[in-house]
């Protein structure tokens, strides 16, 4: 199926029983069983079949096998958050002494996690994006996976997939990306050599700000061994589900971060506009950076599309359909950045992206502000920076708002 296809058909395997169109919400903790000995086979996972919604539910599947199809991996495992997504994929394979290597360029919480996983004994090297060198470099023995963004969040740098996954392999290491900023619809990363896509499917995939969530999928493809990965041992007779099947009965069970059936159905909802959003948002975005540029050019939008992207090149050859719908720019100081913030009147000041309605944060002191100044600066994060999440409103109503807040500003 094409991606238009695909949001509304993909990962149906049978008939809704009544004929409901959309996934019913199966709004229930636990699921009762005919036999003693039916639910004892699903608790010991040798039989199909639904217990406990912290394990499983059918509407979490729903959404689960629809992302699957989407990503291109064979398997995917929903959670509560976007950041409950992040932790189990690096807490699937980890344990104390293991290092992760990641691009510096990172969306703040992303970062704050990583200090959290120090006190585990799990220590975490930052390194500039696409810098081969210095990736290299950072590698060591005790390396156990590369994690980036496809897009950076607030950055904008572009991650060249394809060869940080070759870079990655070569050293017997798996490469985890998160694709939130760009979805499916921009761009697969498992079709470029990523093992494993996290997605904030809080963000463009639910697309109204009406539920937090996150998943993550695997490509099957990634050769685990019991040697580096030891946590995995008795999993690996399950061959390409091996990764899936460890999370399944250990770390997303025990963790219970699981995403509720309530926020599943809405993102299923959501998700069904998803292609049209984006083109929509991705065209908005490019015309409001070229306005800017060309009107302000004092401001130094940022923005993959422009040719004056550091990144345009490499989003050029690996996007697909768009450039995503985030800018930035630049207003001289923070207080001019606050006051060009608090005099737009369309875009909300909001900490989420990804919404139909325009949004607008000073990350330096949000999403960020428990980044060290060093982390900040490697992030591409400066006190002026504000970061802009591009909704489907009618771009001159945007640019007259954008423009309004622009003088207004000046003024003050």
């Amino acid at each position: 199926m094409k991606f238009h296809t695909a949001v509304l058909h993909a990962g149906k395997t049978e008939l809704e029983k009544y004929g409901a169109t959309l996934p019913p919400v199966y709004q229930s903790s636990a699921f009762e069983q005919q036999s003693a000995e039916s639910l004892a086979g699903i608790f010991e996972n040798k039989a199909p079949g639904y217990c406990y919604t912290r394990v499983a539910n059918p509407t979490v599947t729903a959404f689960e096998m629809r992302i699957t199809k989407l990503e291109g991996g064979i398997a995917s495992v929903a959670c509560a958050s976007g950041m409950a997504a992040i932790t189990n994929a690096f807490l699937n394979i980890l344990q104390s002494g293991d290092e992760i290597v990641t691009s510096a360029s990172l969306y703040g919480g992303t970062i704050d996690l990583f200090r959290n996983l120090g006190a585990f004994g799990i220590q975490t090297i930052f390194v500039e994006n696409n810098n081969w060198e210095a990736f290299e470099g950072a590698i060591g023995e005790h390396t156990k996976l590369i994690f980036a963004e496809t897009i950076g969040n607030p950055g904008l740098d572009v991650t060249d997939i394809e060869r940080l996954a070759e870079l990655a392999h070569s050293h017997g290491l798996p490469l985890i990306v998160d694709n939130t900023t760009a979805t499916s619809y921009l761009i697969r990363p498992l079709e470029l050599g990523a093992d494993i896509v996290i997605n904030s499917s809080s963000k463009y995939i639910n697309g109204n700000s009406s539920a937090i969530s996150g998943i993550l999928t695997d490509s099957g493809h990634f050769k685990w061994t019991r040697e580096k990965y030891p946590v995995l041992g008795e999993y690996l007779k399950y061959g390409p589900m091996a990764y899936i099947s460890r999370m399944r009965a250990t770390v997303f069970r025990n963790f219970g971060a699981c995403l509720s059936p309530q926020n599943a159905f809405l993102n299923l909802m959501g998700l069904e506009t998803l292609a049209l959003r984006m083109e929509h948002q991705c065209e908005n975005a490019l015309g409001l950076a070229v306005w800017i540029r060309e009107h302000y050019p004092e401001l130094s939008v940022n923005f993959p599309g422009l040719e004056s992207s550091p990144w345009h090149e490499i989003a050029r050859k690996q996007l697909e359909n768009g450039y995503g719908a985030i800018l930035t720019l630049r207003a001289g100081s923070k207080e001019r950045a606050f006051t060009f913030i608090d005099n737009l009147k369309l875009a909300l000041q909001v900490s989420n992206i990804g919404d139909t309605k325009t949004l607008v944060i000073h990350p330096a002191s949000t999403i960020s502000l428990h980044s060290t100044q060093k982390q900040k600066e490697e992030a591409g994060i400066y006190n002026d920076l504000i970061r802009v999440s591009v909704g489907i409103e009618d771009l001159e109503d945007l640019i007259g708002d954008f423009q309004q807040a622009i003088e207004s500003m000046e003024k003050q």
